[in-house]
């Protein structure tokens, strides 16, 4: 039974009977009768007020609850304790702007099942009229039951690790990014998980391991044949004369050929296992050049073999097209019979798409019997071990060594987030004291800090934070477009762990944010996988760079490019952008302003203090839109 029912039931009750005890009262007057029970009439009406005024005051404590768990329901708390520190002082403040009166008010919110969240109230209130005749005060009582909305969440965190952010500011940077690690990561992955990427970057991206799947192996050619010799060709006469004359018919051979001669019994296996330079002297015979014979041939046998080259060198045969060039540096390993040639690099011919001249000499040597590999070590085009060009001041050669970083994307497919199986993206020959004498320049390496995959664990991902260093120019354009692979579907098949794999795009209850920070102007891209000729100021010297111009243009050309495609309805991605002191840099804080989703989601801190409460805040707004969107 209701307060207000158990109210009016007693305020019957007593009237009812008052009225009773007149109607047996048969001494006194109508008049009499009628003023005595004005009395009890009256006090009726007064309680109604009471009533009322009950009615009233739990209504309005039921819509102060709601409030309260609704504020609960849409903050980022979790545990009991936390949403019980969010309610409760709301739920006060909302009783205390209604000024009902109500004493001894409180409430409790918990976590319900299936994502609810459960708001109970309790008060008292003390009765004007319905006090006369009764004690104790009545208890008024409400519930709220809120169905928390939420999402799952993978956040890539693109962190500007460049030679400027040395010093107090890559300290500043690394507590910003692990503070907003904190706040991000949920220490309760079910039913909604939430995710961090990390993607340092500096002159380029370290994918680490990735880096063949990303930008393509170094090429390794399977080889199905090495010899230096073409096939035999059966011997039928020899004169006796200097120099001797061989039979062989059609032997297509010409003036000037290099012949291995073999196999030869009787009186001439003298002229065994030697080579002889040949002249023709018809379709059918040629003279052994040097050579001098004082006996008959007989019935001898034995075979020629053209060499294959004018050097009698040793021609390897891939089982599929090799892709080198002439002058590519080539290492083996593997091969049988053959063995002269494991371990070592050789200086190539390209004959055709499947063979090559080693330029080892194959006399000697033993006969190839299977196996092996032939591996690209250096080369004038890029996808080798090393790559050799002409540097901008027009020196040369300058040679650089692969690594594991990466550089844009070219062609079609420069500012999408398709496959690397579909497009590979750049490779990276930085500059570093191995390359060239220290002495003359400033290295420009390859940054040591690696990407990391969307991941739960914060002490895995503040450990990675952790180990950030400052070093090298600013490729801005790759650290962008890798933030957005990290959490493309496109790039998931490349991480081992099921946990690591981002979500397709417009998924339920999914939201993706990309968060870019740089502290100025992005001044490096790249031609053929070098910092290009057009780059900016500090960024190496002039032999640093190659002897070309930027194949996409501008690094904020390409980074407006790819904030385009990135906010593109399709993919449903939130971009902020972070601007760490960049001061008067009209240039970059024009392109961070433009690149975020919206005015609102960049940010110029200008101080290390700053920068960290920038990172709270982007943290914090990301983990309530997360519940409230």
């Amino acid at each position: 039974m209701s307060t207000l029912s158990r109210i009016f039931r007693r305020l019957s009750e007593g009237v009812f009977a008052f009225g009773g005890r007149l109607r047996r009262d048969q001494r006194g007057a109508i008049a009499i009768q009628f003023a005595l029970l004005a009395l009890p009439l009256t006090v009726l009406v007064f309680a109604l007020v009471d009533i009322g005024r009950i009615s009233l005051q739990r209504r309005q404590m039921q819509d102060a609850l709601d409030a309260a768990t609704l504020m609960a329901a849409r903050s980022t708390a979790a545990t009991d304790a936390e949403l019980e520190a969010v309610g409760d002082p709301a739920f006060v403040a909302e009783v205390a702007n209604l000024n009902m009166g109500l004493t001894a008010a409180n409430a409790t919110f918990k976590a319900g099942t299936n994502n609810h969240i459960i708001g109970t109230a309790t008060a008292t209130l003390q009765p004007i009229i319905i006090g006369l005749w009764t004690s104790g005060n009545f208890t008024v009582t409400a519930s709220s039951d809120v169905v928390r909305s939420s999402k799952n969440l993978e956040v890539s965190l693109v962190l500007d690790i460049t030679g400027s952010m040395a010093g107090s500011r890559i300290t500043d940077l690394k507590t910003a990014a692990s503070d907003l690690v904190d706040i991000i990561v949920k220490d309760t992955q079910t039913p909604f998980y939430s995710k961090v990427a990390l993607v340092p970057y500096s002159a380029g991206v370290n994918v680490d391991t990735y880096a063949d799947a990303v930008r393509g192996p170094v090429p390794v050619r399977a080889i199905s044949g090495a010899t230096w010799l073409a096939a035999a060709q059966s011997i039928t006469g020899i004169t006796k004369a200097g120099p001797p004359v061989v039979t062989i018919a059609n032997h297509g051979y010409a003036t000037g050929d290099k012949v291995y001669v073999s196999g030869i019994s009787g009186n001439l296996s003298t002229l065994n296992n030697q080579i002889y330079t040949i002249t023709k002297v018809d379709s059918n015979s040629f003279s052994l050049q040097g050579a001098t014979t004082t006996k008959n041939y007989g019935s001898g046998g034995g075979a020629a073999q053209k060499c294959l080259t004018s050097t009698c060198s040793i021609v390897v045969t891939t089982s599929t097209v090799h892709g080198f060039i002439t002058n590519d540096e080539i290492s083996f390993a593997g091969m049988g019979g053959l063995t002269a040639l494991n371990g070592t690099k050789r200086t190539i011919t390209s004959l055709s798409t499947t063979t090559f001249d080693t330029g080892l000499a194959g006399f000697g040597l033993g006969t190839y019997t299977g196996g092996g590999t032939a591996t690209c070590e250096k080369s004038t085009n890029p996808g080798c071990t090393k790559f050799v060009y002409t540097g901008s001041d027009g020196s040369y050669p300058m040679t650089r060594s692969l690594s594991r970083c990466v550089s844009e994307r070219t062609g079609p497919q420069a500012y999408t987030d398709a496959a690397p199986s579909t497009a590979f993206v750049g490779w990276n020959y930085p500059s570093t004291a191995n390359d060239t004498d220290p002495w003359t320049y400033q290295p420009n390496p390859c940054p040591d800090a690696e990407i990391m995959p969307l991941s739960s664990d914060r002490t895995a991902l503040k450990a990675q934070i952790s180990t950030l260093a400052a070093g090298s120019s600013t490729a801005g354009q790759i650290g962008l477009a890798w933030g957005w692979y990290m959490i493309s579907p496109n790039f998931s098949y490349l991480w081992p762990n099921a946990s690591q794999k981002p979500a397709a795009y417009k998924t339920k209850d999914l939201m993706k944010v990309v968060i870019l920070m740089t502290d100025g102007a992005f001044n490096t891209p790249y031609c053929k996988g070098v910092i290009a000729s057009d780059a900016g100021g500090g960024t190496g010297s002039a032999s640093d760079h190659i002897n070309c111009a930027a194949t996409n243009g501008s690094p904020f050309t390409q980074a407006r490019a790819l904030c385009d495609a990135i906010k593109n309805s399709n993919n449903d991605i939130t971009l902020y952008t972070v601007g760490f002191d960049v001061g008067s840099d009209a240039a970059a804080k024009s392109f961070l302003t433009d690149c975020a989703t919206d005015s609102t989601k960049v940010f110029f801190p200008a101080t290390g203090s700053e920068l960290k409460t920038a990172f709270k805040a982007i943290a914090q707004e990301i983990s309530s839109l997360r519940i409230a969107k």
